[in-house]
């Protein structure tokens, strides 16, 4: 069986007005995930705004986070960062914290090829005894993971699973085909709108950002397409493409991260999970007009009164 397998959504890191981290919203958002079923959670990855926050307050995040799920699912932890060393950090961090898998991508502003990029989740698996997982996300890291990369680091024994955030779903595919022999591999599908397709051709599970707002949705999908109910799911899917319409609302006016990532803390407040959708600087937060579209779909959507 897989290592990991089904609805792990990557958490997000709530704040303050003064920007530091929330920790009251960020236990009461882990909470809400772990209430909903959910199979695992992923702290610290984009949607946790990662790169923004020091080492110090990362290891605070970490601590909280494994206190707070108490063993009830898994915590996987992004140890992200520009270069190998800075990643060995993090990731020892998570594993003196009681952290379930790391969760690194190919290191950032440095430049690098695939063949130094292997080399680097080598050092990383040598250095820490805790399951890696890649983060295939190159709209971030300049990098895509290639086939011949993911094959190699899952056959020696470096990967334990792939998160793809690529949006390439046919490279996905064929990475699930290429190690569909190999015992404990899992692959993840980072997007939120494609679930149902990637699970019907055999992904192992889902790390959906929208999960923050509506976990529930998630985990009804994966029930259904584990039962075979194909129909079903897409009739879960096509409403959660109807609310991953929130992420387009600030588009333009923010980053597409911010617009992203700002929905999903916007909608969690207005849902009364966590207290303010601030975002790191120098990311905009969603304003009012933009909050009342965000309403009107959380109401469509059953989620607000």
């Amino acid at each position: 069986m897989p290592l990991f397998t089904g609805v792990v959504p990557p958490v997000v890191t709530p704040l303050n007005p003064d920007f530091t981290v929330d920790f009251a919203s960020f236990e009461a958002a882990l909470n809400h995930l772990v209430d909903a079923g959910v199979h695992g959670v992923f702290v610290l990855g984009s949607t946790g705004e990662v790169v923004f926050h020091d080492a110090e307050i990362r290891a605070r995040i970490i601590d909280h986070a494994i206190k707070t799920v108490a063993g009830r699912v898994p915590v996987l932890v992004g140890a992200i960062d520009m270069t190998t060393d800075r990643v060995i950090s993090h990731a020892r961090t998570a594993a003196s914290a009681g952290a379930d898998a790391v969760v690194v991508t190919a290191p950032f502003y440095t430049r690098t090829n695939q063949a130094e990029t292997i080399d680097h989740f080598h050092y990383v698996r040598e250095a820490v005894d805790l399951p890696v997982v890649g983060y295939d996300i190159p709209v971030c890291v300049g990098m895509k993971l290639t086939r011949d990369t993911i094959n190699t680091l899952a056959r020696d024994g470096t990967l334990a699973g792939l998160k793809d955030s690529s949006g390439d779903d046919a490279a996905l595919r064929y990475v699930l085909s290429d190690l569909k022999d190999l015992d404990g591999f899992f692959g993840m599908t980072g997007s939120e709108i494609m679930v149902d397709t990637a699970l019907s051709m055999g992904a192992h599970g889902v790390v959906p950002g929208l999960a923050n707002v509506d976990p529930h949705g998630y985990v009804e999908l994966w029930n259904k397409v584990q039962a075979g109910d194909l129909t079903g799911a897409r009739q879960v899917q096509e409403r959660l493409c109807r609310l991953f319409e929130i992420v387009w609302i600030a588009a333009g006016r923010t980053s597409a991260g911010a617009a992203g990532v700002g929905s999903f803390k916007t909608a969690m407040r207005e849902m009364g999970i966590i207290a303010t959708n601030t975002m790191a600087r120098p990311a905009r937060l969603l304003n009012d007009d933009e909050t009342a579209k965000i309403r009107a779909i959380l109401g469509a959507s059953g989620l607000i009164g």
